[in-house]
């Protein structure tokens, strides 16, 4: 029995859902800051400002940054596997504090690891004064290493990105270790053997995506590289735009960073390749070898040393700090500053979680390649470095601004001045831009795991798509949600770069208070807005940390 073919056209016409519209939209504005750079990246190339840059600083930014991605990428590389192994694969006293406590230096900025590295290495700071009352130097009798150098430089990088590798790494040979391992040893290969040939490489994807973070984060870096005069494309970007004025040139040097993130990313792609790796074992973790003597010795101080290095001597050094001496104006002027870093943070946070919520819905509803493709341009953002999108927001929004400023004062006869740029406003956008993707993943990853048959019995109810997503995804993605905007929080008061560029006029941040102080080189009152940024800091990674300790039960 054949239907007729009018059958078909009897079926309701398609429509584009309105979710849809709004995900194009917010993508579109998301990803406008990145466009706006490549495209003023041909504009004035032949100019007198970039002609100058080209023939002298250039080649320095260049070999910097190469120099700070090679350093910073085998030290974060080795640390973070050698710790990762040990905590997986091996018992020995101390692990499971180690197990959760190294993903800690992840909580302090790479500006504030700076500042107190420099108090405690300098002329009068407590180390080469104690050598100076043992040994009984003077100024002269002896060299101590400058820390504000490049290769100082990566010592910070390496001591707060090192967790990126951890944490990955970690993962892989849990997952991935178990049962490969044991037929390895099966086959009389021993443990190092099996280290370099099995885990090792089923772990290099891990490896591949966590050095890859470290190295975008060292890239969209500012207040390191600044602290310590080690001339980047993001202190260049910085130059170009508040002492040279040139916003042509600023774009310029900006999407030349751009470009070395992108390829960043490619490489890491490539690395990874099409390599997929399952768990076959019913054992998926394997058990631990219990170490014993120097063995256990050694790896204790193998996981102490870089916890030391990058959590504990730091927070301890800035909890010294800041009540022995402190910021002079702690009080009213160190409560605005908390408030408007709140402020930021808070209303920021809240817009993307909103956002992330459209953003993943409609990626569920419509389940097409175009909003998957959203999905993943919004997520760019984040590999992006601040200073990027802080150029690529001023551009196109102080021309909205003039013509805005134009118009109202063609049609009332009074300028209004800068309504965009003048107040927060482009400021929260440049953050959106770069952390939404924080909040988005989050919310996907939570949204993926709500079975779509829970969808098919509410629309069963008469419930349509809004209702269903207001009554039954969102009160089951409740914790998610909050996790996503405690995430994109975080971020925004560690963010320095941006802010710095685009803050309004006598608007101050935690962050920004600290770089101040300290480039004044008044470490000691800087301790206190350092000190309330890696307490917040701290409040994702206890989480975190949590869900370390729940796994290895």
């Amino acid at each position: 029995m054949t239907f007729p073919p009018a059958t078909a056209s009897r079926r309701p016409p398609s429509r584009i859902s309105p979710l849809i519209v709004a995900a194009f939209l917010v993508a579109l504005l998301a990803g406008l800051p990145v466009a706006s750079v490549g495209f003023n990246l041909f504009l004035g190339g032949t100019s007198g400002t970039w002609n100058h840059l080209a023939s002298t600083v250039l080649p320095e930014y260049i070999g910097n940054s190469l120099a700070l991605c090679v350093g910073v990428g085998c030290g974060v590389a080795l640390i973070g596997v050698a710790t990762a192994w040990l905590t997986a694969m091996h018992d020995f006293p101390g692990r499971r504090v180690f197990e959760w406590a190294l993903v800690l230096p992840l909580a302090v900025p790479a500006y504030v690891m700076a500042y107190v590295y420099t108090d405690f290495l300098q002329f009068v700071g407590p180390v080469q004064t104690t050598l100076r009352e043992i040994f009984g130097w003077e100024f002269g009798d002896y060299r101590f290493p400058d820390i504000r150098t490049l290769p100082g430089a990566m010592l910070m990088f390496v001591f707060v990105l090192y967790p990126y590798v951890y944490l990955l790494a970690r993962t892989a040979f849990l997952e991935r270790a178990g049962g490969v391992l044991e037929a390895a040893r099966t086959l009389g290969i021993g443990p190092w053997r099996a280290f370099f040939t099995v885990s090792l490489p089923l772990a290099r994807p891990a490896i591949a995506t966590g050095v890859a973070l470290a190295l975008m984060e060292t890239l969209a870096d500012y207040g390191t590289v600044a602290y310590f005069a080690v001339n980047t494309f993001t202190t260049g970007i910085y130059r170009a735009w508040f002492s040279l004025g040139d916003r042509i040139a600023s774009a310029q040097l900006a999407a030349i960073l751009l470009g070395f993130v992108l390829l960043l990313v490619a490489v890491e792609r490539i690395t990874r390749g099409r390599a997929r790796y399952h768990n076959t074992s019913n054992r998926p973790r394997p058990s631990a070898g219990r170490l014993r003597g120097s063995a256990a010795l050694l790896a204790s101080l193998a996981c102490l040393a870089p916890l030391a290095l990058g959590f504990l001597l730091p927070a301890g050094l800035l909890l010294r700090m800041a009540l022995g001496e402190g910021d002079a104006q702690f009080g009213e002027r160190f409560a605005i500053l908390a408030r408007n870093s709140f402020t930021l943070a808070g209303l920021t946070a809240l817009v993307a979680v909103m956002l992330a919520v459209v953003l993943a819905y409609s990626a569920r509803l419509s389940k097409t390649l175009l909003a998957q493709g959203l999905n993943r341009l919004v997520g760019l953002g984040y590999a992006v470095p601040g200073t990027v999108i802080a150029v690529g927001v001023l551009i196109p929004v102080t021309r909205l601004d003039n013509w805005l400023a134009g118009q109202w004062e063609s049609a009332f006869g009074s300028n209004p001045g800068l309504l965009l740029t003048g107040g927060i406003a482009a400021l929260i956008y440049a953050y959106l831009a770069r952390f939404l993707s924080v909040a988005l993943q989050t919310v996907e990853t939570s949204l993926s795991k709500i079975t779509p048959s829970m969808d098919d019995a509410a629309r069963s109810l008469g419930l349509g798509q809004g209702r269903t997503l207001r009554r039954v995804h969102l009160p089951i993605l409740r914790g998610s949600l909050f996790t996503a905007g405690l995430l994109v929080f975080v971020d925004v008061m560690k963010e320095l770069p941006a802010t710095l560029v685009m803050r309004p006029f006598n608007f101050d941040t935690l962050a920004t208070q600290a770089y101040t102080l300290a480039s004044d080189e008044r470490l000691a009152e800087a301790s206190t807005a350092a000190l309330a940024i890696v307490a917040v800091g701290l409040l994702p990674l206890i989480a975190l940390s949590r869900q370390i300790s729940l796994a290895r039960k």
